[in-house]
């Protein structure tokens, strides 16, 4: 969904977005940033920060665009697997060939709502929440790129078992491509919906220059300090329904699905006891180690057919960099949507259609199954 740290115009409000060309802040923390230095390049990201168990009432669901079946909500979800120890959610349905679908920062599962009940009838379909986001665990851990990448991986091995196409937006895309590098012989295609990621040198951060004594014991504990205020501040102004609500039609360039569903479905995460500090590791931690991860590197890897179901109407990813992807990796289709940030759930009878046309288009190989 909205995954990357990527900051929009707004009049003079903290917004909790983040543009994933330059993984900023909100810019009402613009301020800070040489004291606490979250401000981050490199990692590609877009999205609602927001982390924490979900449970909706029924009552504050709204009806479903005429004409288009909607996943049925479930305030106790759906599936859950275990996996390294952390409660894990996911929606399964349907039969065949299987696609899963992972969602953008601060999303659910549930943000495919109008996507899995059509690609089910063609299709096995699953749907995650990756570790800190939806209905699985808000898990106290350092928070990177390769965490998720990991549970995508462990999630084909485990549970899908048999090769799949893997679908993403926002920073979900960036962890289909780290997937797919990663199990090649198991993911047969990806599809990115307005991806997180950045071309770019990678930066190799695993050496720090050696830090004084006044800046270890002083200067960082301050620092800790006042970024604890700042994000806690943040977080509580992102929990907000009509913060919410603003920042997604802000995003959506048709905003007939910004509705009580797609704002509870964010918002209610938020109430889980460890949402708050999940939302600081996120925002410190995960933000400043992701300069080594790049498309570039990335995309020189991968082996499968990509396709870009791109909203050419996203104020944080514009359609430029569908045709650098495309450039870099001629073995790409493209989709261009008037749409924003999410056309998954802004247009999702045209990224259904598109989604099915493509797959009908590749060559599938049956696993072999062992006698």
């Amino acid at each position: 969904m909205l995954y990357s740290c990527s900051t929009l115009p707004h009049s003079g409000t903290t917004q909790l977005l983040f543009n994933p060309n330059n993984l900023n802040l909100p810019p009402s923390f613009h301020t800070y940033r040489s004291k606490c230095q979250v401000n981050r390049r490199g990692f590609s990201l877009r999205g609602i920060v927001v982390a924490g168990a979900s449970v909706m009432p029924s009552s504050l669901i709204s009806q479903p665009l005429q004409g288009l079946e909607r996943l049925p909500f479930k305030p106790e979800g759906y599936n859950f697997w275990n996996w390294r120890g952390h409660k894990i959610h996911y929606v399964e349905q349907g039969e065949g060939i299987p696609i899963v679908l992972i969602h953008g920062f601060g999303a659910s599962a549930y943000h495919w709502r109008y996507n899995i009940p059509e690609l089910s009838k063609r299709y096995k379909v699953y749907a995650i929440d990756l570790l800190g986001f939806g209905w699985s665990e808000k898990a106290l851990v350092d928070y990177d790129a390769v965490i998720w990448r990991d549970e995508i991986v462990d999630f084909l091995k485990e549970i899908v078992k048999e090769p799949a196409v893997v679908v993403g937006n926002s920073l979900g895309g960036f962890t289909a491509l780290l997937t797919a590098e990663a199990l090649p012989e198991q993911v047969i295609g990806v599809a990115l919906l307005n991806s997180a990621g950045q071309f770019g040198n990678p930066i190799d951060e695993t050496i720090e220059p050696e830090k004084s004594a006044f800046q270890t014991t002083v200067l960082k504990p301050v620092k800790d300090i006042f970024q604890r205020v700042v994000l806690g501040f943040l977080f509580w102004q992102a929990k907000q329904p009509a913060r919410i609500e603003s920042v997604l039609k802000s995003v959506y360039k048709n905003t007939t699905n910004v509705d009580d569903y797609l704002v509870d479905s964010i918002i209610k995460p938020a109430t889980d006891p460890n949402a708050g500090e999940v939302y600081y590791r996120l925002m410190t931690r995960f933000m400043s180690n992701q300069r080594k991860y790049t498309l570039d590197s990335v995309l020189s890897n991968l082996s499968c057919p990509l396709l870009l179901l791109w909203g050419d109407l996203d104020p944080w990813v514009g359609p430029a960099k569908a045709i650098s992807i495309k450039e870099f990796y001629p073995n790409t289709s493209v989709v261009n949507l008037q749409a924003g940030h999410c056309p998954h759930d802004e247009v999702p009878e045209l990224v259904n259609k598109g989604l099915l046309d493509w797959m009908s288009s590749l060559q599938f190989t049956p696993p072999v199954k062992s006698l």
